[in-house]
């Protein structure tokens, strides 16, 4: 028997022995906290879906830079926080809406990922992995400390008319803007899918992530490819700090903490893996939200990191690995 069989089953072991140690002598008491317990337990659950939505988008984003360029981006979550302070700057200045700014911080992260991948990017495709990680690493210390020159270290929060706004379901309540957060990640998924499967763009796309030597030979402009799917993930990225600045405090390192999440998703979901990005970023929500009920203080996070841990141990080519065509 392998090690990693031997670790399964003795967690498997373990999880069924608490298991029946609670069911044997706590079911009572069990019983009665679900009774108290249950409509925060539904309600976090609900958050969670809904916050795990934005975390797909971003790790859309990530995993499809890794799945064509095959460059593990660490200044993903920096740019994040260049789109949350461009949708701050708008609403601050002009009065823009922050969701509506999206037709902003999109096509302007969409150019500023262009221009990254032809000035920067590009010239260290070739090089070793090491190279590219330590280069985009030191890119998000540079976007980081500017961040810092121009808007100081002071955390700044946007409030709108409905930042504090609820949604009832019968008796579970919902932020309006986690809720609006929510579908504006789903319609950009939807058509982020659309133009992947049915346009002659995300085709292309798709066959240099296969097979770039193949794609340059049936005439597509792979280094194009890389170019356009390089803004995309940056695009989709800064919507999503977008869609949390309603909800969210924005400094200069803001953006460490989703993209920590970020790699979490993609590494759960699989390298490369759009669709696994989509599910691990609502495994991850959930995992997080039912923590934040569950553990004790500022350990909420201590579930989404045992979880990344079995999936290294046990599949660590993800739950829905890259196939052809992504």
């Amino acid at each position: 028997m392998t090690t990693e069989k031997r670790l399964g089953l003795f967690f498997a072991i373990l999880a069924v022995g608490f298991f029946t140690y609670l069911l044997a002598f706590h079911s009572q008491s069990l019983v009665a906290w679900w009774q108290i317990k249950r409509l925060v337990v539904v309600q976090s659950m609900v958050s969670g879906l809904l916050i795990g939505g934005v975390y797909a988008l971003i790790a859309i984003g990530l995993t499809m830079i890794f799945g064509v360029l095959n460059i593990i981006n660490f200044a993903h979550g920096t740019l994040m926080t260049v789109g949350m302070y461009t949708t701050l700057c708008t609403y601050n200045f002009y009065g823009i809406d922050p969701y509506l700014s999206l037709l902003i911080t999109i096509p302007l992260l969409f150019l500023l990922g262009m221009f990254i991948q032809r000035v920067i990017i590009r010239p260290v495709m070739g090089s070793p992995m090491h190279n590219q990680l330590l280069l985009t690493m030191g890119l998000s210390l540079f976007i980081m400390n500017l961040l810092l020159v121009i808007f100081r270290a002071d955390p700044m929060t946007l409030r709108t008319s409905y930042s504090g706004s609820r949604v009832f379901i019968g008796t579970i309540m919902i932020s309006f803007p986690r809720l609006a957060a929510f579908g504006a990640a789903l319609g950009i998924v939807v058509l982020l899918f659309l133009i992947m499967h049915h346009t002659d763009l995300g085709k292309a796309i798709r066959a240099a992530a296969d097979d770039s030597d193949g794609a340059a030979l049936s005439g597509i402009n792979v280094k194009r490819m890389y170019l356009v799917t390089f803004g995309f993930g940056t695009a989709l990225v800064g919507a999503a700090g977008s869609m949390v600045m309603p909800f969210f405090t924005v400094t200069p390192h803001a953006g460490e903490t989703f993209n920590i999440l970020s790699y979490i998703i993609v590494v759960l979901g699989g390298m490369g893996s759009i669709s696994g990005a989509l599910v691990g970023g609502l495994i991850v929500g959930l995992t997080e939200s039912l923590g934040a009920v569950f553990l004790p203080g500022s350990s909420k996070l201590v579930g989404v990191f045992f979880l990344f841990i079995l999936i290294l141990l046990f599949k660590p080519e993800g739950l829905m690995a890259r196939r052809s065509g992504g």
